[in-house]
């Protein structure tokens, strides 16, 4: 049974890298039948957003991401941080820094001037004398001085750091206010947290998160350090590759469904398989199997899954969402005809309400390249013609039935279906492009397309 968690700063809101570390998360708790927890790290109070909190809360029920108890506030628990800090420093494990930033950043500069790493040098270590006035002192948490730091990473191996690379750290600021990975630690541990999965970013802190674990006598959780998401142009994912806010992504019409396969296969695969259901990634899932290298953000893979998702979507269930986008077909009496064509058609549900109302609706207006492709020669007195033609034709009700008229007017007038279809789509749907001219017709009805393609001929005539 492994106890995960997801643990973000809500300093912004999630992004698509965040998510797919949290669902990496969430499949190995629930595979396991083990513990996923989510805990907001809001120790940073000067830069927190309760909207971003709200946002993320909001993210994880959107996807299906369930998490058990109740979310963990860090800004809830530093009564809690201070008690261990005051532990560490009776221990003599921890102890009182008074050197000023001015004199912080002056050991800085000689240090680089000497071409060495700067760090702290640990000159209020050992310190017994009078503390400098005026001073609102850190704590400095006691590092070891010699030998190295060893973890063995779920992804990346082994990993061995020198004692050297980490200098005693601050836990505590001059305010009182502990740091962020004191507090990752001792919440990780207090949460019971077996295994930690989270983005390689954080792999430098695990070394000094193992101080602060050994210093408290906690048992360290297996890490997995997941490499990061690049763009399509292999640099790191930013904005302009799509590492936008989730909720973002239901805006845009994504299904989380999609989502979810999209964000499991970046960094993780079991065979050739691309597309997986939560019960199959729960299945075949272990963050043992998680790529060492980065892996590549595509955005024509997601609009593909989203696309094989819509398509096996119920229909009663694709017109509930399709109401977000202000689209309501529950009622509606060609509702399933509607459907079962434009889920075949549409990569999105926001492109598939857009064209939906494209058919529903009367043009308010004609696409002028359109128009000037469709009305040449003698369009407009062919489009008068069907028109005439819809008037007098027998049983129009299905596709097929609008079809065989079309057919049967393009013979009798000796002309090549471009000549009608052009003219006709644009009087329709007020663009060229879209669905079967047939399809449009049946859902519409006999007398909405006369009255769309009089009204684009009146509109002509002005």
């Amino acid at each position: 049974m492994a106890t995960t968690r997801f643990a973000p700063s809500p300093t912004g809101y999630l992004h698509i890298g965040g998510l797919r570390t949290a669902l990496y998360s969430w499949l190995w708790a629930r595979k396991t039948k083990g513990a996923f927890k989510l805990r907001i790290e809001d120790t940073d109070l000067a830069r927190n957003s309760a909207e971003a909190t709200k946002k993320i809360v909001e993210a994880f029920e959107w996807v299906g991401l369930d998490y058990d108890g109740e979310v963990v506030y860090q800004s809830d628990r530093f009564d809690l941080y201070k008690g261990y800090i005051q532990q560490l420093l009776d221990e003599g494990k921890a102890y009182y820094c008074y050197m000023t930033k001015e004199e912080l950043d002056r050991l800085r500069e000689e240090q680089m001037a000497r071409k060495e790493r700067p760090r702290y040098d640990g000159r209020y270590r050992d310190f017994t004398g009078t503390p400098p006035s005026g001073v609102d002192p850190v704590v400095r948490i006691k590092a070891p001085l010699e030998g190295k730091i060893v973890f063995d990473d779920g992804i990346k191996g082994t990993i061995t750091i020198d004692a050297s690379e980490v200098d005693d750290f601050i836990i505590a600021r001059s305010d009182g206010t502990p740091t962020y990975n004191f507090v990752v630690a001792i919440d990780d541990a207090l949460m019971g947290m077996t295994d930690v999965i989270r983005g390689d970013d954080h792999l430098y802190n695990t070394p000094k998160q193992i101080i602060v674990y050994e210093a408290l006598g906690f048992k360290l959780p297996r890490f997995y350090h997941v490499p990061m998401i690049l763009g399509p142009d292999g640099k790191k994912l930013s904005k302009r590759h799509g590492a936008t806010d989730v909720m973002e992504y239901k805006a845009q019409g994504y299904l989380p469904e999609a989502l979810l396969n999209f964000l499991v296969r970046l960094g993780w695969s079991h065979g050739d398989q691309e597309i997986f259901s939560v019960d199959e990634m729960l299945e075949y899932f272990d963050p043992a199997d998680i790529n060492s290298s980065a892996s590549q953000y595509n955005p024509d893979k997601l609009l593909w899954l989203n696309a094989h998702y819509i398509k096996n979507t119920p229909n009663d269930k694709l017109a509930k969402l399709l109401e977000e986008f202000g689209l309501y077909l529950l009622s509606h009496d060609k509702r399933e005809i509607l459907l079962d064509i434009f889920k075949e058609r549409c990569k999105t549900l926001k492109e598939m309400a857009e064209q939906i109302k494209e058919v529903l609706e009367t043009p308010e207006s004609y696409d002028e390249k359109a128009l000037k492709k469709a009305f040449k020669g003698e369009a407009a007195e062919n489009l008068k013609a069907f028109a005439q033609a819809l008037e007098e034709a027998d049983n129009l009700h299905l596709p097929s039935d609008y079809h065989t008229l079309l057919e049967r007017f393009v013979q009798e007038r000796e002309i090549g279906f471009g000549k009608i279809g052009m003219p006709l789509r644009v009087a329709l749907i007020g663009r060229l492009g879209g669905p079967d001219l047939s399809d449009v017709m049946s859902i519409i009805g006999r007398d909405e397309s006369i009255a769309r393609i009089e009204k684009l001929l009146k509109s002509l005539e002005g």
